[in-house]
This record gives structure tokens, C-alpha cells and sequence, in this order.
């Protein structure tokens, strides 16, 4: 536990990039800060929908600042089964100052974790690309500072959402990976359960890339009876048991609360549309009278559902595979070539000028496309550059490592639809990949076509940068 644990010190020779890092998501997350401080901080009753209806920033939900203000499992216990109770010690710090202090310092908490996440992530993505792969300590610079020049993968670090800290959790797990591949030792049961525990917890479909990256430093060996019961079933069905507690403990209970407030709710208006059929009508007839409140009733209800079909949520929401607990997040309508060209390789790199991170079920339409050709150019550009990575890097099982991380993604959004919608939403879950794809082929190229591609890399980064702060910019203040 010592060793795993040893890896946050930072080296000596780590200490200036590191120091980048932290002030470079400090400032990120300041200016997202100083756009919401004086609705955020203040302390009252309703803090749920002031959240909501006040924080804008694509597709993300401040449901870390509820959490943080209020302690609940507002989040959903099936795909995030123990991202509430990882919060749970700073909204108890948190309360401290509510109560004494009358301040709310939720926005500050979550930003300090995530500069905490965004720091690290950083840090070992360097040590990726410098310790395991073998670029030089300059190639690793401009290949992370291309990395989180990314659209998506730059909102992650000041987004009060799960997708920061899970970011951090699948690139430790992989710089582990790597240390394991290059010393020939295997991911042993107890490295496996505690990185699938914090994993998993924050976000369950991740902590399956846990599985994936034991499979490939153990091999054959994961396939033991003894291992595959103690680390893999044993602690999925833990994971799993906390989430059906949660959900009964917790969550079952507001629903049928709900449930029962709209009942009553649905039983007033009923009562008073009796009383309106009585006054307006003169037949007493009582099956008359319940066959003139069903006949408004069922109007009403065609009113609802009509507004309900022009929404965009519904609008913008394809057709599931079918209808079930987990089936009903699927989609097999939308288009896949629009949603990659768009929005896996598209927004999540470069945020699109029109509709500027507006939220896919409220005012943006699911494909939105780029007002100037060159964005077109650019993303072809990485895409080629990322394509002979993986070919340069073919036969290296570290590659083929993250690349599973990445193709399990593919599968779930673009193959099962889950998510296809807003896919850009979940880049930091993946994204990371393509640089590290491209630093094989840096390393295996002769000098001066390194130093090409080196400063094509260099130019890609800066542009990015320069363009999504821009527009990021331009969507807080203006």
C-alpha cells in the first residue's frame, strides 16, 4: 500500500511541471469560479434549483454542489455507486462553515479537488509519456499540454461533475500499467480491488478498464480461480450490493414520495374539475359527470404529452433498444458518422462557435457543425497523425492497454448508443488516449521528422488552447 501510494510524491525534476499544472487549472477554475461566486456562496433554502437553473456549461450538472451543500445520493447510484459517500467528508466541512460562517463553500470545495485531480492527471500523463514510453522530458511537455488543450478534457478540470476525478482514476490506473509491463510483474488482487473500488465507485462502466488493464499485466494468470473470485467477482458484486443498498436506503423513498405527491396532485386538479363540471352543466347524472372529467382529464394529458414531444430532451433523445433498467439509455437512431465527425472528434476537441456549450437537451441540436472548413482540416490532421500512432505502436502491449480502455468506450457510446447524444460529455473518459497513440509515433520516427512532428504537435496545442479559451471565455462573460 506504501508503494502505490508513493507515486503522488512529486520528483525533484517534476516540480516545475507540476507547479504549471496547478496554476494553470487554479487560474481555469477561478475564472469559472468568479462567474457564479455570489449566487453560489449564498446560503439558502432551495440550493437544488438554484444550481440547476444558474449553472451553465454544456451538458454538465452541478450535482457536486448539492452533494456538497446538502449531503444526499442525488447522484444515480447505479452509475455512480459510491461518488456520494467519497464527498461526504467535505460536505461535512463544508456544514462547518454554513453553519457558523452563514457562507456556502461548495464552488470553492469542488474546485480545490478539482485542481487536486487535474494536477495529478497531468502529472502522470507526463510520466506516461516521458517514463513509459520513452519521450524526451520536451515531447512529454507538448504532448500533455496538447492533451488537456482539448475542449472537453480542459471543461472536465473546472466541471462540478465525476468526470474530472474519473479522468485521474483510469490514467493512474494506466501509468500503473505501465510500470508493471516494464518491470514483467503482475497487478496483484488487493492493487486491483482498491483501484477498481475508487474506479468503479466514481463511475461503475469504468471500472471495467481496471479488469482490462489486469488482463494485461497478469495475462493468463487473471483467469485464476483465486483471483478472478477475489478480485473480480467479489468486489463487482460488492459494488453492486452498495448500489441496490443505496438505492433502497436512500433513493426508493423520494420516488414513491414523488409518486405519492403527484398522485395527490393529479387528484386535486381532478377535484376540481369535478367541481367545475358540476356548476357549468345541468344533468346531475353522476356517470355523466365522471365521463365529462375523464373526457378534460384526457385532454389535459394529450396537452402534456404534446409538450412533451416538442422538448428538446425528447426531440434530441434516440430510439433505445428497448425499454429496460439500463436499455432505455441506448440509441440506435442517431447517426454515427455525423455524431464522430461533430462530436467524438469534433466539440470534444473544438467547441463548435454556434450554440456555445448549450446543453443537447435543452437549446442545442445534436450535430451542429463548424462555420469554417479549416476546424475540418485540423481534426483530419489529428486523426491521421493518432491512426499512425496506433500503427507505429502496434506490437506494444502498453498501447494496446489504453486502446482497449478506449475501444470499450467506443462500444458503449457509438456501438450501444449510451450517451451518443452529448458523447463530447464524456471525452475525459477516453480522449487522453490519442496523444498517447501519437507519442509512439514520435519515438519511433528519425530525428528530423521527430522534430517536425514535434512542432506540428507544439502548433496543434497552441491552437487549441488559444481557441477553446477563447470561446470559453466568451460563453462566462459575455
Amino acid at each position: 500500500m506504501k508503494r502505490l501510494f508513493g507515486i503522488f510524491k512529486i520528483r525533484q525534476e517534476e516540480r516545475k511541471v507540476a507547479f504549471l499544472a496547478f496554476c494553470l487549472f487554479t487560474v481555469l477554475n477561478l475564472l469559472h469560479i468568479m462567474v457564479y461566486v455570489e449566487r453560489f456562496s449564498a446560503v439558502d433554502s432551495d440550493t437544488w434549483k438554484k444550481f440547476v437553473r444558474a449553472f451553465k456549461l454544456s451538458g454538465f450538472d452541478p450535482i457536486t454542489y448539492s452533494v456538497l451543500t446538502d449531503w444526499s445520493c442525488s447522484y444515480n447510484v447505479f452509475r455512480h455507486p459510491l461518488l456520494a459517500y467519497f464527498v461526504w467528508p467535505f460536505s461535512k466541512l463544508n456544514a462547518l462553515f454554513i453553519e457558523y460562517f452563514n457562507v456556502n463553500l461548495a464552488i470553492f470545495i469542488e474546485s480545490a479537488i478539482l485542481i487536486f485531480f487535474a494536477t495529478y492527471s497531468f502529472l502522470f500523463l507526463h510520466r506516461i509519456f516521458h517514463q513509459i514510453i520513452g519521450t524526451s522530458r520536451k515531447e512529454a511537455n507538448v504532448l500533455t499540454m496538447l492533451t488537456f488543450s482539448f475542449a472537453y478534457i480542459m471543461l472536465a478540470t473546472i466541471a462540478p461533475d465525476h468526470f474530472g476525478p474519473s479522468m485521474f482514476a483510469i490514467i493512474l490506473a494506466l501509468y500503473i500499467c505501465g510500470l508493471k509491463l516494464q518491470k514483467g510483474r503482475a497487478l496483484n488482487w488487493w492493487q486491483t480491488i482498491v483501484m477498481f473500488f475508487f474506479t468503479a465507485g466514481i463511475s461503475l462502466n469504468n471500472g471495467l478498464k481496471i479488469f482490462l488493464v489486469a488482463l494485461m499485466t497478469r495475462r493468463r494468470r487473471f483467469f485464476k480461480p483465486g483471483y478472478i473470485i477475489i478480485a473480480v467477482l467479489l468486489p463487482s458484486a460488492l459494488m453492486w450490493g452498495m448500489a441496490r443498498f443505496s438505492y433502497a436506503t436512500f433513493v426508493h423513498p423520494k420516488e414513491l414520495a414523488r409518486i405519492e405527491k403527484k398522485r395527490n396532485a393529479e387528484e386535486r386538479i381532478r377535484n376540481r374539475i369535478t367541481e367545475k363540471v358540476k356548476d357549468t352543466i345541468a344533468i346531475k347524472d353522476s356517470a355523466l359527470i365522471v365521463q365529462a372529467v375523464d373526457s378534460e382529464m384526457s385532454r389535459m394529458q394529450a396537452k402534456r404529452e404534446k409538450r412533451r414531444r416538442m422538448s428538446a430532451f425528447y426531440k434530441h433523445t434516440g430510439e433505445p433498444i428497448a425499454k429496460g433498467e439500463f436499455s432505455r439509455w441506448t440509441d440506435i437512431s442517431t447517426s454515427r458518422w455525423d455524431v464522430a465527425v461533430e462530436n467524438l472528434f469534433g466539440e470534444s476537441i473544438m467547441m463548435h462557435e454556434k450554440y456555445l456549450l448549450g446543453d443537447v437537451l435543452v437549446n442545442r441540436p445534436v450535430i451542429v457543425r463548424y462555420n469554417n472548413w479549416f476546424n475540418y482540416i485540423i481534426e483530419a490532421l489529428l486523426l491521421s497523425l493518432f491512426a499512425a500512432g496506433v500503427w507505429m505502436g502496434r506490437r506494444n502491449h502498453f498501447l494496446w492497454t489504453a486502446m482497449s480502455c478506449f475501444l470499450l468506450d467506443m462500444l458503449l457510446h457509438m456501438g450501444l448508443g449510451f450517451g451518443i447524444n452529448e458523447i463530447f460529455i464524456m471525452s475525459a473518459h477516453y480522449l487522453f488516449v490519442l496523444p498517447i497513440a501519437m507519442a509512439y509515433l514520435l519515438v519511433n520516427l528519425q530525428e528530423k521528422r521527430r522534430k517536425i512532428l514535434l512542432g506540428t504537435l507544439g502548433v496543434l496545442a497552441a491552437y487549441f488552447w488559444i481557441w477553446n479559451i477563447s470561446l470559453l471565455f466568451q460563453h462566462l462573460y459575455m
